[in-house]
């Protein structure tokens, strides 16, 4: 059964419930759910987890928590609970157990959020993320649907995770690569976020499992709008080239590819290692933003300002799919 079947057998399930205060929900594929409280204050609720995709214990957790926390950046909230989701061998050291919650916490202080318990069980292999509740102003949610031909497309954290990720697996992945990806997911998309709120955007989201393409698409498709991209402009981890020539791709390249691959165009000069590059699997990924011309340039002064990185990669479009250029 795949994931629109199952998404189907939810939605009869909720068929005669009351959802006028849900705001976000199973109707569209955004990062959270959403949930109107009052007319000042929605509720952003999320839940992310996953296996460990680097070696140290503290960077792990520390990943792990500002993957699960992103999707509330990329809807325009504030992180205000987090709860830990822990799945742990019996034999695993309590000091590494340790380490990874460690990591976890620190980011959720950084973000001023406030972790209030967990749930934990036994596994084979580890598993750590959060379920988060953040807060935002009903009127300025932002979700993946909203892009309009011509709005610029920005990106805020260069692409290559999963390709470095899966070096370190492979046990081939150099030094410096793996300590710029590391710093580049466990960097929070807050200051992004903020910066959206201040000038006002049309879509959002964050760049993570579905890859950068299969991300975009989603946008496309709830906006009723192409993508042009291209891909000179894409920011790319130092290495990920690299890795994707030797096509240590892992499985999520292909079965994105699978997924989303009809829907994109590439110029025929674009090479299949470069392409699949584009459908990889990220984590912890930058926000996608789709912006009017007219406000792009108040939206880079705001990203500046608040020291986050900034790529223009491409432009909302009439049509539909995307178009990847060189």
């Amino acid at each position: 059964m795949g994931l629109s079947s199952i998404l189907r057998v939810l939605k009869s399930n909720i068929a005669n419930i009351d959802t006028s205060r849900v705001l976000v929900g199973l109707d569209s594929p955004d990062d959270a759910g959403v949930y109107k409280l009052n007319e000042e204050t929605a509720l952003i609720f999320t839940v992310d987890f996953f296996t460990p995709i680097v070696d140290d214990p503290y960077a792990f957790g520390a990943i792990a928590a500002a993957n699960a926390m992103s999707d509330v950046y990329a809807m325009g909230g504030e992180v205000l609970l987090a709860v830990n989701i822990c799945a742990f061998p019996t034999d695993l050291p309590e000091h590494v157990i340790c380490e990874i919650l460690r990591g976890g916490a620190d980011k959720v202080n950084e973000a001023g959020g406030i972790i209030v318990g967990g749930h934990t069980v036994d596994d084979r292999e580890p598993k750590y993320g959060l379920a988060v509740v953040g807060i935002v102003h009903p009127a300025r949610v932002i979700t993946k649907a909203g892009a309009s031909p011509s709005d610029a497309l920005v990106l805020t954290k260069p692409i290559g995770s999963g390709l470095i990720a899966t070096a370190v697996k492979a046990g081939i992945a150099a030094k410096e690569h793996v300590e710029t990806a590391v710093s580049t997911m466990m960097r929070l998309n807050r200051d992004a976020s903020k910066a959206m709120q201040a000038v006002g955007v049309h879509a959002a989201t964050d760049i993570t499992g579905f890859s950068l393409l299969g991300h975009a698409l989603e946008m496309a498709q709830q906006s009723n709008v192409g993508l042009r991209i291209k891909l000179s402009s894409i920011p790319i981890m130092e290495g990920a080239v690299e890795y994707a020539e030797q096509f240590l791709f892992p499985a999520g390249t292909c079965s994105n590819e699978k997924a989303y691959g009809e829907h994109v165009k590439f110029a025929s000069s674009i090479p299949q290692e470069m392409r699949m590059l584009l459908f990889t699997p990220e984590t912890s990924g930058g926000l996608l933003i789709a912006v009017p011309n007219k406000k792009l340039n108040q939206l880079i002064d705001e990203l500046t300002s608040r020291g986050v990185d900034h790529w223009l990669i491409g432009e909302a479009i009439e049509g539909e799919g995307i178009e990847v250029t060189e």
